[in-house]
């Protein structure tokens, strides 16, 4: 009756040999390291890299532990802070050949003290919150008159362009504030432009001004099109400030917005508060521009003379210089999508654009009267522009597809793609709040989460003991299995731990152990009601079961919905919520019932369960002793 087939008990040893290899790890603790990333969008992080970072420590005299590719970044990991210390100075001196311009980003790290077979094993401790870890947090207004004044640029080139295509002569369009002014020389022509204007650009409220030669339309911006555009810059550059820093390995980072201007950005890990600031200013500006090819430019590209007026000079990605006007054409905004591929004559490796509405309208204009020229995507960083690429425009494009190729190989068809796609800032941002929050701190708040999780462990475990003997062990073992499966869980989600959690760990353990005290109550009343002890057993998990189930549904439903409405710490909280009730439901039943059954199944004349004072009502049927 009270007896699991073997196949039960070897998913339990199972579940129990997982949880613990997945849970050691948190138990190793992190090691002060090095962080090595690029600092430029177009310096690539490879095994090269961490061959040369290897070779720069070993010559230095400096010992790491070991040194690893992670992703886009090359992490040294050391025994003390004093090496640690001693390496970044190192490194930063002989990589960076000019501070004032660093290629790449050095900066202080701590990683897993996870043996090598563990890592093997893809088992990882779980990411540490910025409250438990340490860390960096920013908080980071966005200019919004920028973005608004970025808009306006923009409908004023739309205007001219519209204008000129249906043929409505003008006087001249200039931009006064966020306002764009159209000027005309008689009303007939103005009123023909108003209704164009407002039937195609139905964002400006246009409204005519002036007398006899001084006409003029006023665009102004509407305040739902001016609310759309604040919340279109906002949530673009929330969504560059993600590209950037993953792209730069930080574990974890948290970047979500706050209020209606403001973005709060954590790093994790990160202590250096300068390199921290380095990390969240790799936001890059993408442009589009034509390249100079008069005999000017080309004398001032070799040195030989002055760069013309209305050009700037840049640099190639293979070093050369290149003249290009300053008029931009198109921005990351008008780009929707960049993916690399191959060319469909030729077969090389290029890189395929997908723009919107609006860019591709201008590129159609700006390629069909530039044909046989070339047309430069520049990217800026930290106020330096540097040339992706400048290919050949053959023929007028069309249709917004746009193909980038020539001289590429694969990799870097990959790798500009990757930098398209990363976009550009919307809005310009300033740090008008910033926290450091040391590792002492954070390790503090981890004794204090793990005193309390230990704690409310051993105060459970004492109880149980005392009022359910026997059972109590069992349900203190099955909750000590409640615990590892859940950490061990996390761990392989890689989820990020933080106070909250904690404070969810601890309330899975309380919860958890109500579906034991359920059971026990039930084998006490069959117990009492006259039944014998292998029944007993048998009737209270069968019978509990249901009880279990509806309380630990009910609880799930209020986790899901502090997950799905939830932000920040409180999604934190309701992800560990959710996880303790699934793995408290496992274990309460399923491993405590192999645990009783192991004990008393195989006892064919069982007498006596040991499970505490069993209470009668007076003048009731004897139970069965216990």
């Amino acid at each position: 009756m009270n007896r699991y087939p073997l196949w039960k008990y070897a998913i339990l040893a199972v579940a129990l040999l997982v949880g613990l290899v997945y849970t050691l790890p948190n138990f190793f603790g992190e090691a002060p390291a090095v962080q090595v990333s690029s600092s430029k969008a177009t310096v690539k992080v490879d095994a090269a890299l961490a061959q040369r970072v290897e070779g720069v420590l070993k010559q230095a005299g400096v010992q790491p532990d070991f040194v690893q590719l992670d992703g886009n970044s090359v992490r040294a990991r050391f025994g003390d802070p004093d090496t640690q210390l001693k390496a970044k100075d190192v490194l930063s001196r002989t990589l960076n050949a000019d501070p004032a311009d660093p290629t790449y980003i050095v900066a202080l790290n701590l990683v897993s003290r996870s043996p090598a077979w563990l890592t093997s094993l893809h088992a990882l401790p779980m990411y540490l919150g910025l409250d438990l870890r340490g860390g960096v947090h920013f908080l980071m207004q966005v200019d919004m008159r920028a973005a608004l004044t970025k808009k306006a640029e923009s409908l004023t080139g739309d205007v001219r362009l519209l204008l000129r295509d249906k043929n409505v002569r003008h006087a001249g369009i200039s931009r006064e504030g966020n306002n764009v002014e159209v000027r005309f020389r008689d009303a007939a022509t103005l009123s023909t432009a108003q209704g164009l204007l407002a039937d195609q650009l139905p964002d400006l409220q246009w409204t005519a001004a002036g007398e006899g030669s001084e006409l003029r339309l006023v665009g102004q911006l509407k305040p739902q099109a001016a609310r759309a555009v604040q919340e279109a810059a906002l949530k673009q550059n929330i969504t560059t400030l993600h590209n950037r820093v993953n792209e730069l390995g930080v574990a974890e980072p948290v970047i979500q917005q706050q209020g209606a201007d403001r973005i709060v950005v954590q790093l994790p890990g990160v202590q250096d508060t300068a390199k921290a600031k380095d990390i969240i200013g790799r936001t890059a500006t993408l442009e589009v521009r034509l390249v100079d090819d008069s005999a000017e430019a080309a004398a001032a590209a070799v040195g030989s003379g002055p760069v013309p007026f209305g050009t700037e000079r840049y640099v190639e990605r293979g070093g050369a210089p290149l003249i290009v006007k300053r008029q931009v054409i198109l921005t990351g905004e008008n780009l929707n999508d960049a993916q690399s591929g191959f060319d469909s004559q030729s077969q090389e490796p290029a890189v395929h654009l997908t723009l919107d509405a609006k860019g591709a309208r201008i590129f159609r204009d700006v390629t069909r009267e530039n044909v046989g020229k070339r047309m430069a995507i520049l990217l800026f960083e930290k106020g330096k522009g540097e040339v992706v690429t400048a290919p050949v425009i053959r023929s007028e494009i069309a249709g917004g597809r746009v193909q980038i190729s020539g001289r590429m190989t694969t990799q870097e068809a990959s790798d500009t793609a990757l930098l398209l796609r990363a976009g550009s800032l919307a809005a310009p941002m300033e740090i008008i709040e910033e926290r450091t929050i040391g590792p002492s701190l954070g390790a503090d708040n981890i004794a204090k989460g793990f005193n309390s999780v230990a704690y409310g462990f051993v105060a459970i475990a004492a109880f149980m003991c005392a009022y359910y003997l026997l059972f109590g062990v069992f349900s203190t073992l099955a909750l000590a299995f409640n615990l590892l499966l859940l950490v061990a869980v996390l761990s392989m989600l890689q989820a990020t731990l933080t106070l909250p959690g904690i404070a969810a760990i601890a309330l899975t353990l309380g919860m958890a152990i109500d579906a034991n005290v359920l059971i026990n109550e039930r084998v006490r009343e069959e117990l009492r009601n006259g039944s014998a002890p292998q029944t007993a057993i048998h009737a209270g998990y069968e019978r509990a079961w249901a009880t279990i189930l509806d309380s630990n549904v009910t609880t799930l439903i209020a986790g899901v919905a502090l997950l799905a409405f939830g932000s920040g710490p409180v999604r934190g909280f309701a992800v560990v919520h959710c996880l303790g009730i699934l793995t408290s439901m496992f274990s309460a039943v399923m491993f405590s019932r192999g645990l009783v059954n192991l004990w008393y199944g195989r006892k064919k004349r069982l007498k006596s369960v040991s499970i505490g004072q069993v209470w009668r009502p007076e003048g009731g049927t004897p139970p069965a002793k216990a």
